[in-house]
């Protein structure tokens, strides 16, 4: 159990595919804390996998959300309204790529292959933020994502996901102003590496990963509890000053020069 209470509290993770899933781990460490949650996979092909995590939890609901399009993120908000009504969390852990995109030169990039990472990595946290926010009325909420150091340095295979990150950045801080007079906070978690499902098609990542634990101050890599902690802490009310900021949990390694 965690010292933050967020019993009363309700919320929708987006992003979780399986038990690796950031998204996942951050979904377990809400519930645990006390909030209800929504939990929005993608489609049918990983509703089994995500249904038997969440078995244990009688107030779960399962919600399928292709972000890739208008109609589902409208119907996925629709149901959480009628189901759950108010919001006070949205979490977007929601990153892809095709993987000839995440490996090689980066001045291949395909116009499609370009267009569809910053569609479904970036582009999708506007709709997600602007159907939550009417939700989250009158007394306001927290909105999070998930990004990467990539964002402002070259990590190479990482690629058109680092152009992808920066732009979800930039979309936070914006979306921070907007919602602002809301009560709605928008942050961002910058993580180090971690082993998911979608790390292990980026090539270098191996590199990345052990360069990180050698470099970092703390001479280590991160856990994805550590991730989730601190998502749990920009979700509740000790973090209500906080907003349209990128936080860091990478054991130091991004104020290192060298």
């Amino acid at each position: 159990m965690y010292p933050i209470d967020l019993a009363g509290k309700t919320g929708v993770v987006f992003g979780v595919a399986n038990h690796r899933s950031i998204a996942w781990a951050i979904a377990r460490v809400l519930h645990e804390a006390g909030a209800r949650l929504a939990v929005a996979y993608q489609n049918e092909r990983v509703r089994a996998s995500v249904s038997k995590l969440v078995e244990p939890w009688d107030d779960a609901l399962l919600v399928e959300c292709d972000v890739s399009e208008d109609e589902n993120v409208a119907a996925a908000y629709d149901r959480i309204a009628s189901e759950i009504g108010r919001l006070d969390v949205v979490v977007h852990s929601i990153a892809f790529a095709n993987r000839e995109d995440l490996g090689g030169p980066f001045m291949e990039t395909g116009r499609e292959g370009f267009r569809l990472a910053l569609d479904v990595s970036a582009y999708s946290l506007i709709p997600i933020a602007r159907h939550a926010a009417p939700l989250m009325e009158p007394d306001g909420g927290s909105v999070l994502a998930m990004t990467f150091q990539a964002s402002e340095r070259v990590f190479p295979g990482y690629n058109v996901m680092g152009t992808a990150k920066a732009a979800l950045e930039n979309e936070v801080k914006q979306l921070a102003s907007d919602l602002g007079p809301a009560n709605v906070r928008v942050n961002a978690i910058s993580a180090g590496p971690l082993d998911t499902l979608s790390s292990r098609v980026i090539s270098h990542y191996r590199d990345m990963k052990r360069i990180h634990a050698e470099r970092s101050p703390m001479r280590r890599n991160i856990t994805v509890d550590e991730v989730a902690k601190t998502a749990l802490y920009l979700s509740s009310d000790l973090s209500s000053g906080v907003t349209g900021q990128v936080i860091h949990v990478d054991t130091g390694y991004s104020v290192m020069g060298i």
